[in-house]
């Protein structure tokens, strides 16, 4: 049992605190995913999306505080109570993504690696098994150090977590696991290749056969069937391949665009996601970037998903001199994790780009 203790010990608190870290590493595309969650089509906590970011740095840090507080032994009953309390939130988080089909993917390890419903659900349940060893061998729990260095052992991976999301919030993330991170080309990676895996789909026909309702399963060709059409259902066996940027566009009023500014060898794009709720410092320090980077030969677009008043209102306030095109928020706010935040682009591929924080960094 003193061995079982030690090797789930090992287990849970290594993967705790690399999935808490590459969570920390992006704590505001965490919050997008709690924002999911907390979505009426999901638990109908609309009145908490507004603190989801507070939440996102709660949970991340605690993870990865708790993952080290195990493996230390700090605070062994503390530990593994809230540890246990966490998986069981989260598996059956998982479980009602799963069962619901609410949330296409968890965010359980981030961008880093994608996980579908159901992979996370089991996930979780291999967790609490090894959790639940934990808080019967509570007793084997020893601490690794005395007293005061196990202390600030803790204290330090408390001050460190809080310290690095703090900094990626006001920067960008130190690792870029999006299909936008920098050397990645957007058009490479809309394309389905030829050779791709396609998608699988599973058509459950219903026919009333003499009087009564029968079904039947195709690939996707109409039965021969000697009755009444009822109905059919489709169910996605295996979606097949799936491109890593499949919703990026560029559009006016009148027409897509996207193909004819991604030709573009020096284009520079300033995403604001919503201006509304954009950060009225950043946008401040946008009027001179761009009017340098104009200057320097570079086509300058904005990108936003809000409407026509708010592009006229924030391009007469602060003096603009560039036109904003549509895209959706979503893809937006995964090109960048800023708001207003800056990329540039050489015929597509991704060159450099920055939080508003760090715009007079970048060499145009």
């Amino acid at each position: 049992m003193k061995f079982l203790v030690h090797l789930s010990r090992i287990f849970v608190g290594v993967l705790f605190i690399i999935s808490g870290f590459i969570k920390l590493n992006d704590p505001l595309g965490f919050s997008y995913k709690l924002q999911e969650y907390f979505g009426a089509d999901v638990l109908n906590l609309e009145f908490l999306i507004p603190y989801a970011l507070l939440f996102s740095v709660f949970v991340v840090v605690f993870e990865v505080v708790l993952g080290v507080f195990l493996l230390i032994g700090y605070k062994p009953k503390f530990t593994v109570y809230s540890l246990l309390a966490m998986i069981v939130f989260f598996t059956f988080l998982t479980f009602y993504s799963a069962y619901f089909d609410k949330v296409k993917d968890c965010g359980c390890f981030g961008d880093a690696l994608k996980l579908t419903p159901w992979e996370s659900f089991t996930k979780d349940v291999i967790l609490l098994i090894f959790i639940l060893i934990l808080v019967y061998g509570l007793k084997h729990i020893k601490p690794i150090f005395k007293s005061l260095p196990n202390t600030v052992v803790a204290l330090l991976s408390f001050i460190v977590s809080l310290w690095f999301g703090y900094h990626v919030l006001m920067h960008l993330p130190s690792i870029d696991f999006r299909a936008y991170a920098i050397g990645k080309n957007i058009q490479e990676q809309m394309v389905i290749p030829e050779d791709a895996p396609k998608p699988i789909l599973e058509y459950t026909w219903t026919f009333s056969v003499n009087g009564e309702e029968q079904e039947f399963v195709t690939n996707g060709s109409y039965p021969t069937v000697d009755g009444e059409y009822v109905g059919v259902e489709t169910k996605t066996i295996d979606e097949g391949y799936i491109p890593p940027i499949q919703d990026f566009s560029i559009e006016s009023q009148d027409e897509d665009l996207t193909a004819y500014f991604l030709e573009k060898e020096k284009l520079l794009i300033v995403a604001m996601y919503n201006i509304s709720s954009s950060e009225e410092d950043g946008v401040v320090k946008l009027k001179g970037f761009t009017d340098k980077a104009i200057n320097e030969g570079y086509t300058v677009i904005g990108l936003t998903s809000s409407g026509d008043a708010e592009k006229l209102k924030v391009k007469t306030e602060f003096n603009l001199d560039f036109d904003f095109f549509l895209c959706d928020e979503k893809v937006i706010k995964t090109i960048v994790r800023a708001n207003p935040g800056v990329v540039i682009l050489n015929k597509g591929t991704v060159v450099n780009k920055a939080h508003w924080n760090d715009i007079e960094d970048i060499e145009l």
